[in-house]
């Protein structure tokens, strides 16, 4: 039975739906901006990608985005100003 954030996920409509998981794939967009845009935060982002993906997509996908710094604005140099504004990203 799918978890409360990919129940959330699925009320989106499919265009939404895409682009979040679009925004996941992306290096350079933090989850924060995610978050921001859709209610959805690392952990969720997280379990909609386990769902949404099949086993080795998924397993490549946090290999790549555990503890990279462009995926966590708290790890970000103050320098990069990218995903700090909400209506950067089109709906």
């Amino acid at each position: 039975m799918p978890k409360a954030a990919v129940k959330r996920f699925r009320r989106l409509p499919e265009e939404e739906q895409s682009r979040v998981i679009e925004m996941a794939w992306e290096d350079r967009t933090p989850f924060e901006a995610i978050d921001t845009l859709f209610g959805l935060g690392e952990p969720d982002v997280i379990e909609v990608m386990r769902h949404q993906l099949k086993p080795a997509s998924f397993r490549l996908w946090r290999k790549r985005v555990t503890g990279r710094a462009t995926k966590h604005t708290a790890l970000r140099s103050p320098d990069i100003l990218r995903g700090y504004c909400p209506t950067q990203y089109k709906r």
